[in-house]
């Protein structure tokens, strides 16, 4: 056989031998498995949002989550201020019973002190809770931006050495103490990172606060064109949240409040205290004014200030009516003055022109009306008749599935008929 022959014969049995031989099967590695997520309950502030800001025609995404789920209106308590309001919303107490009465104001065991929005000496928040708490107690993890209190160590307590470091307490897991250079955009993106981490630290309650339509409010009025802007700069970030949460496959129940509306103001509406110099001196100023007389100058501030005035009345903590459930705190001021809706109580008048906005009124008037806004898979859609922002913390806890707790000013009974099974 010629050498070329028996090449191609070769050729030919090799080719018979692997036509009889099957080729060898890789594998297909199995497609992965997504992530079965549960709901994670996410609670939003706007600050100073007054519900009627969704029908300015600048608001599609929470529009649309109101279309989606839950909604009413919601009575802030008294003083309709920026840290009790907070306060109250997580802990389920009005500011008289939480001890946080006033954005500024004293204690009787701490003379010579006064508390700012700056304060995280648990002394000033000790007296109940927050949500944060309760839920890191129960071994479910928390995530706070920004939230007025959570960076402060509930429970402990300051020491006066050092840098003022506190001993002991419960914090979130992961907090965020405010600052206005955060834009909202990072302020979303962080809420959006802690939740793509694994599941064993990724938080399942967590807290954002946005507070450019309040800045706006005091600048412009509740009315302005500018409040209207600020309102659609932050209803895109509630779409960029929404859109991240769903590229995560990430189920969330989003409770969506404000701490309280805003009422519209002129420096040609005021009423000024004209006290004597020394007879007293004031906390807070505006729709309200706290007044504390001097030692030995009660009866001479009582007797200008009890009397009747135009577009303002004034009472003894004792004497304020009810309704306000305000007055018993110690921390509440011997006098408190609330102005009609739109005018402010000053110590001096005006020295030029100006308008704006401001809240602090009587927290049954409309313009201090608060927004709500829940939606997710806990809630049916629908409209809950006016409640009180006390009534938020047991929501928040019904959704975490922590018990009822008692003894607080809030119950989650306006919502049972829109929650959805469970």
């Amino acid at each position: 056989m010629r050498w070329y022959s028996r090449i191609a014969a070769a050729m030919c049995v090799a080719l018979l031998q692997a036509c009889a031989t099957p080729p060898a099967i890789t594998p297909t590695p199995p497609a992965a498995v997504a992530e079965t997520r549960e709901p994670v309950t996410i609670l939003i502030s706007i600050d100073g949002f007054r519900p009627d800001y969704l029908r300015r025609g600048v608001t599609p995404n929470l529009n649309r989550l109101v279309a989606e789920g839950l909604t009413g209106p919601m009575r802030p308590s008294f003083p309709t201020k920026t840290f009790p309001n907070h306060w109250t919303i997580v802990t389920g107490m009005v500011p008289d019973h939480t001890g946080l009465v006033g954005n500024k104001m004293e204690d009787a065991a701490r003379p010579g002190e006064i508390f700012t929005m700056a304060e995280t000496d648990p002394f000033w928040w000790n007296a109940t809770p927050p949500i944060w708490v309760d839920a890191e107690r129960a071994g479910i993890r928390t995530g706070t931006l920004f939230w007025p209190g959570s960076e402060v160590a509930f429970g402990g307590t300051a020491t006066k050495s050092g840098h003022a470091k506190v001993e002991g307490g419960v914090r979130p897991q992961d907090w965020l103490a405010f600052n206005d250079a955060i834009s909202e955009t990072q302020r979303v993106n962080t809420l959006l990172d802690w939740l793509r981490r694994p599941a064993a630290i990724r938080p399942r309650l967590l807290t954002l606060y946005f507070d450019r339509v309040d800045v706006i409010g005091h600048e412009s009025g509740p009315d302005s064109a500018e409040v209207a802007e600020a309102a659609a700069t932050i209803d895109r970030q509630i779409g960029a949240l929404r859109d991240g949460l769903a590229a995560l496959r990430q189920p969330a129940n989003l409770v969506i409040v404000s701490d309280h509306g805003m009422g519209p103001t002129s420096s040609e509406r005021v009423v000024t205290l004209d006290l004597p110099a020394g007879s007293y001196h004031v906390l807070e100023t505006g729709p309200y004014a706290t007044v504390v007389p001097t030692p030995g100058q009660e009866a001479v501030v009582e007797r200008q200030l009890l009397a009747p005035h135009p577009h303002m009345q004034c009472w003894r903590k004792q004497d304020i009516p009810s309704r306000f459930r305000y007055g018993s705190n110690p921390r509440v001021a011997p006098i408190l003055c609330l102005a009609e809706m739109g005018w402010l109580i000053l110590e001096k008048a005006p020295t030029k022109p100006s308008t704006g906005g401001a809240h602090g009124y009587d927290n049954q008037a409309p313009e201090m009306l608060a927004l709500f806004i829940a939606a997710g898979p806990a809630f049916r859609h629908g409209t809950v008749p006016a409640f009180d922002n006390v009534d938020v913390y047991p929501l928040l806890r019904t959704l975490l599935g922590l018990p009822p707790r008692t003894g607080i000013d809030g119950t989650d009974a306006p919502f049972r008929p829109w929650l959805a099974p469970r």
